[in-house]
């Protein structure tokens, strides 16, 4: 997995981290192409309709600038998956939610075994589980990467993991699985001393408006699932593991992920949160008009060179 990955981006909310902002700049400046935007429901963000309206405030701004390829939002308020009376995880009911059925339209579309469709997900895995409910073989042409967890020591906790256990259940045991948990310090990304230096156009207004309500607890970075895929020093510790679906089934959290040489699911513990801010700069004065009138994102003439 690196940057030639294409992602779906799954979120709930859109205003309290830079994740949509990253995902944007980043599909126009080298980064994974972004060919889809999931926006579902969680506790935190009960209402799929102002969620959606958040992103396509986001997708407006991104076009209006002249960002290219920025898909469309699907809403999704799938329910929480309810574990089955026999436990077992293909006795589960799907919700045939749009965000599983767009995951798995998108997987056959872009989706390989030798280069895979990665969810990116700060929310819920609830979509993701779902889309294994209605087609089992979506497994073979994803993979997931999710902002969960507390700590190094694998758990599914919170944040995120304790939205919708039995779907953490799912994913852990049937996908391939990327788990960030580790954080940093997201309100440094842009601050209001950056506010004079940010792009004249709809995405620099957006973002320059929304400093103010960026989240000042580290743990609601959601980025960092996105970062760890884009920015190639980004996740620097990383640990070998597999779920523990043995066990009793936790209501409150996912499978406990335990230490493995041989396992097939990792767990990111440290980051190099120092280049996620450089970046984010960098691209964002990459939006500056050129002297032709244009913008590097349309082709200008300061556009930057990008490899097939």
């Amino acid at each position: 997995m690196d940057s030639r990955n294409p992602i779906i981006l799954y979120e709930d909310g859109s205003s309290g981290d830079w994740i949509g902002e990253y995902a944007v700049l980043l599909a126009n400046n080298g980064g994974p192409p972004l060919v889809g935007i999931i926006a579902n429901t969680t506790k935190f963000w009960p209402d799929v309709n102002a969620n959606a309206a958040g992103w396509n405030d986001l997708i407006t701004a991104a076009r209006t600038s002249g960002l290219q390829n920025i898909p469309d939002v699907t809403p999704s308020s799938g329910a929480q998956l309810v574990r089955p009376a026999d436990g077992m995880i293909d006795s589960t009911v799907s919700n045939h939610s749009a965000g599983a059925q767009l995951i798995v339209q998108k997987s056959l579309e872009f989706g390989h075994p030798w280069r895979r469709l990665v969810i990116t997900s700060g929310t819920s895995l609830t979509d993701i589980a779902d889309a294994y409910l209605v087609d089992h073989s979506v497994v073979d042409r994803v993979m997931v990467v999710a902002m969960v967890g507390s700590g190094a020591n694998g758990t599914m906790v919170a944040p995120n993991g304790d939205i919708d256990p039995w779907a953490d259940w799912i994913v852990a045991a049937r996908f391939k699985y990327i788990q960030v948990s580790a954080y940093y310090d997201q309100t440094v990304d842009v601050t209001s001393a950056d506010i004079p230096h940010l792009p004249q156009n709809a995405l620099g207004d957006r973002i320059a408006s929304k400093i103010p309500n960026i989240i000042n607890v580290p743990m609601a970075a959601d980025q960092v699932a996105l970062l760890a895929q884009a920015l190639p020093n980004f996740a620097q510790t990383v640990e070998t593991v597999s779920p523990d679906i043995t066990g009793a089934f936790d209501s409150k959290q996912g499978p406990p992920l335990t230490s493995d040489p041989n396992g097939k699911t990792l767990v990111v513990t440290q980051i190099g949160s120092s280049q996620a801010a450089a970046r984010f700069r960098e691209m964002l004065m990459l939006q500056a008009p050129a002297t032709d009138g244009s913008t590097p994102a349309d082709g200008g003439a300061d556009a930057p060179e990008t490899s097939p």
